[in-house]
């Protein structure tokens, strides 16, 4: 990626950011639009950790991968500390690497 793309969505992104600053006592939203603003973004968190996560060159990453995804993510369901989760979800992984698993 080149500096002048990385700049233009720098500056999109701060600017996204700064209009929601601004607008946020300018605009009244029903409870509604803001739940449904909240699911939004869980949403495109969670395709994000799922195209990151679960693929690989195009094609699927492996059970192993999966599976420490899965580790950790229980792992943060659960409300473990941060450090704890991402040890949690390498060593599964390696673990199961470690016996083949691809």
């Amino acid at each position: 990626m080149n500096w002048p793309a990385v700049l233009a969505l720098a500056a999109g992104t701060y600017l996204m950011r700064l209009s929601g600053l601004v607008l946020r006592d300018r605009m009244a939203l029903s409870p509604r639009v803001e739940r449904l603003l909240d699911l939004g973004a869980t949403a495109l968190l969670v395709a994000l950790l799922a195209t990151a996560a679960l693929t690989q060159d195009g094609g699927f990453a492996g059970w192993a991968r999966t599976g420490g995804v899965a580790a950790g993510a229980l792992a943060a369901w659960r409300r473990v500390p941060f450090v704890l989760v991402v040890v949690l979800a390498a060593a599964t992984t390696a673990g199961l690497r470690l016996l083949g698993v691809p």
